[in-house]
C-alpha cells in the first residue's frame, strides 16, 4: 500500500517530488519506546541499501526489522539518527513526503473500492494530473497481472489475487523505495512460491528501484535479496549476499538463523591443522583469527553430510560415528538425526532403497572445506556497518 494511503497531503504541503531518488541509507538509527526511551527497539542502526538492490531484513519476532522499515515509512520517528532517501534526509518528513510505495501483510485494500480505484488512491493522494491516472493504474495492473480484474471488488479476488492489487498500487505512484512487509505470510505455501518469482520478475523489470523487504522466512530471503541483513535484540548481527551468510556465517547466530546448521563445540589444535571434537580429530581449515587451544563453534550444514566413512570419490573427508536417534521423511531426502558422543548431527540424505532406521550406529562423512570454524560465543554486536 502507498505510504500517503493514510494521510492524503493538505492543500498547503506540495507533493512529493517526481521521479524520487532510489536508495535508503540508516545513519546510527535509534529507535525507543516508553515514557522515557527505556526500551530500546532498534539501536544504532547503519545499513545501506544501494539503488536498484533488494535488501532482506530477517530476523526473530521483536528483532527489530519492522521496526527499521516503518522508520523508513515516516511511521516510526527515531530517537537518534537519520533515514536518508537518495540523498534526501527524510527523518522529518511525514509518510506521503517520502515518494515511497509500501505493502504490508494485510493489504488494506479498500472494501468499498474496485480494484481500478484501490489502485488510484495513490496516485489522486499525490495529486497526480487527473488525465494521467488511467494509465499508470493500467500500467502498474499489467505489471502485475491484474489488468483482467480492474472491475471487481477485493472480496471477489483470492489472497493472492489481493496482494498483487497491493503491489499495483505501491507501483502506480512509480516509487524509487518499495517496502515490503512480511506480503506473503498469509499466503499459502504453492500462492508464496508463485509470488516470489512474480516480485523477482518485478525487480528484473524494474531496476532502479531499490526494495526493502521485511521477512522471517527464511527461504523468502535467500531466494530474492541481493544482500540480507540479519537482527537480533534490536541489533545488526551480519550483513551480506545469502551466499555468504549461507555458506560462510560469520556468527553462531547467523549459522542457525540463515539456514539449519550443525554447531559443534570444538578446540583448535595446537598445529592449527584442525580441530579436536569429542575426543577425535577433524580437519578443518582454521582461519587467521583462531590460534591453537582456542575454543570455536564448527558449522556444517545437513546437507553436506553424507553416509558412511568416506565420499564416493576416495577424496579426502572426516568421519563421525553415533546413533541414529530419529528419521523424518522429507520427500526427496531423509533427515537423520545422530547422536555423536551426546551431539545432535543433522544429515539430510538423498532417498534411497534402505534408510537406517531409529537405533543403528552409523558413520557419517564430510568433506573439510564444507565446515566453517566460528570463534565460540562470537556475535556481532551491532559492528556491522553495511
Amino acid at each position: 500500500m502507498p505510504a500517503p494511503a493514510a494521510t492524503a497531503p493538505t492543500r498547503k504541503e506540495a507533493p512529493a517530488a517526481p521521479g524520487p531518488a532510489s536508495g535508503i541509507r540508516f545513519d546510527g538509527v535509534r529507535v525507543t519506546y516508553g515514557r522515557r526511551g527505556e526500551h530500546t527497539v532498534l539501536d544504532s542502526l547503519d545499513l545501506t541499501v544501494a539503488p536498484g538492490e533488494v535488501l532482506a531484513l530477517l530476523g526473530p519476532s521483536g528483532s527489530g526489522k519492522t521496526t527499521a522499515l516503518r522508520t523508513v515509512a515516516g511511521f516510526v520517528q527515531p530517537a537518534a539518527g537519520r533515514v536518508l532517501i537518495g540523498d534526501r534526509d527524510v527523518t522529518g518528513l511525514p509518510p506521503h513526503r517520502r515518494g515511497i510505495g509500501m505493502v504490508v501483510q494485510q493489504y488494506a485494500l479498500f472494501p468499498h473500492m474496485k480494484v481500478a480505484e484501490n489502485v488510484a488512491f495513490g496516485l489522486r493522494a499525490r495529486r497526480t494530473p487527473r488525465a494521467e491516472i488511467p494509465g499508470r493504474v493500467a500500467e502498474a495492473l499489467e505489471m502485475t497481472g491484474m489488468a483482467a480484474y480492474a472491475g471487481r471488488h477485493p472480496r471477489e479476488l483470492s489472497g493472492g489475487q489481493q496482494q498483487r492489487v497491493a503491489l499495483a498500487r505501491a507501483l502506480a505512484i512509480r516509487p524509487g523505495v518499495l517496502l515490503l512487509d512480511e506480503p506473503l505470510s498469509a499466503l499459502d505455501a504453492q500462492l508464496r512460491s508463485g509470488m516470489l518469482a512474480e516480485l523477482a520478475r518485478l525487480h528484473r523489470e524494474l531496476p532502479d528501484v531499490s526494495i526493502l523487504y521485511v521477512t522471517h522466512d527464511q527461504i523468502e530471503a535467500l531466494t530474492l535479496a541481493d544482500r540480507i541483513a540479519v537482527l537480533d535484540r534490536a541489533r545488526l548481527q551480519d550483513c551480506g549476499t545469502p551466499q555468504e551468510l549461507y555458506r560462510r556465517p560469520r556468527t553462531e547466530f547467523t549459522a542457525s538463523f540463515v539456514g539449519t546448521a550443525n554447531l559443534l563445540p570444538v578446540t583448535v589444535r595446537a598445529d592449527r591443522g584442525g580441530v579436536d571434537f569429542a575426543g577425535r580429530q577433524l580437519t578443518v581449515p582454521v582461519g587467521d583469527g583462531l590460534a591453537g587451544g582456542a575454543a570455536a563453534t564448527l558449522c556444517l550444514r545437513p546437507h553436506l553430510v553424507g553416509l558412511g566413512e568416506r565420499p564416493h570419490d576416495g577424496g579426502p573427508g572426516n568421519t563421525l560415528r553415533g546413533t541414529i536417534t530419529e528419521v523424518q521423511w522429507r520427500g526427496a531426502t531423509h533427515r537423520l538425526y545422530v547422536s555423536v558422543d551426546g551431539h545432535r548431527v543433522l544429515a539430510d540424505v538423498p532417498e534411497r532403497r534402505r534408510t537406517p532406521a531409529p537405533g543403528e550406529d552409523i558413520a557419517l562423512h564430510f568433506a573439510p572445506e564444507d565446515a566453517v570454524l566460528i570463534p565460540a560465543g562470537l556475535t556481532e554486536d551491532g559492528a556491522h556497518h553495511a
